[in-house]
């Protein structure tokens, strides 16, 4: 199943290029009360849920995906978890050019460990991305996105997938310089989600998805999932040892080579294969 948050944060199902507005189910979810909770309660709430959002889909007319405003589609993550330079290609670039990436740029994943990004930064895919600071360098980075779907510590490589609720296209927008990689990574509308959560049944197996990226038409990051240094279930293991994970929590998996720079007016065309294909405008803050 494909789940969307659009326009004045309606709840919707894509089915054949049509979003089927189900918002009415949101009246079965849990209400909650101070101290609100750390997790995602959609998501939360995902596995009991799902089947009166199909049932729900049916007989509803809904609208073409060209007319739908997309938010991102998980409303309140508790986190976001990234993986920095985890594809070998990207490795050996960063390496080749020290004048854009910082000496802690070529350090192995294992060594270097994840980061994390504002949840501030999180927008859907139709809000598109507001560059700030003119005068510096912000890149593009494709990524698939994996959304956590139950609580889960020190997670085994093993049981690692079976706490994914889904995935989704990401887009982990860098702004170049000297501070410290989160600071940079969490300008407002810098990470990118969407269109739509893909379910874990409905996606299968993320050991080998394609994802690609291309600039007013000029293809500049294209890889495969294969090519991870780190797989997904290895990044939930690496992640959960060092803190929970909790349903929404949201894990980029890496961005392979090509990383360049965009300006205002570019688009962006970004694809997470079984995902989607999306165009993504690049503005001015």
């Amino acid at each position: 199943m494909k789940i969307c948050y659009f326009d004045d944060n309606r709840l919707g199902v894509v089915e054949d290029g049509i979003v089927k507005d189900i918002t009415v189910v949101l009246e079965r979810m849990p209400a909650y009360r101070s101290p609100l909770p750390r997790f995602d309660p959609l998501v939360a709430a995902l596995p009991g849920l799902l089947p009166a959002m199909r049932e729900a889909a049916v007989g509803t007319a809904g609208k073409p995906i060209e007319d739908i405003k997309f938010l991102s589609p998980v409303a309140n993550p508790g986190k976001v978890v990234a993986a920095p330079v985890n594809y070998l290609a990207h490795l050996e670039e960063t390496i080749a050019d020290p004048k854009t990436f910082s000496r802690a740029h070529v350090v192995r994943i294992q060594e270097s460990g994840l980061f994390l990004k504002a949840t501030s930064s999180i927008v859907g895919v139709s809000d598109g991305v507001a560059l700030r600071f003119p005068g510096r360098r912000s890149d593009h980075e494709i990524e698939l996105a994996v959304v956590i779907g139950k609580h889960g510590s020190n997670i085994t490589e093993a049981d690692a997938l079976s706490h994914i609720a889904g995935y989704t296209l990401g887009l982990d927008m860098t702004l170049r310089g000297p501070e410290e990689r989160s600071f940079r990574k969490s300008i407002d509308s810098y990470t990118v989600l969407g269109p739509w959560l893909v379910t874990a049944d409905e996606f299968g197996d993320p050991s080998d998805v394609g994802i690609s990226i291309a600039v007013n038409g000029e293809v500049r990051q294209k890889a495969r999932t294969k090519d991870l240094i780190l797989t997904v279930p290895a990044l939930i293991a690496f992640a959960s040892s060092f803190y929970a994970l909790h349903p929404g929590d949201v894990l980029l998996t890496g961005t392979p080579e090509g990383v360049g720079p965009v300006q205002a007016g570019d688009v962006l065309t970004a694809s997470v294969e079984r995902v989607a294909t999306v165009d993504v405008n690049i503005r001015s803050a």
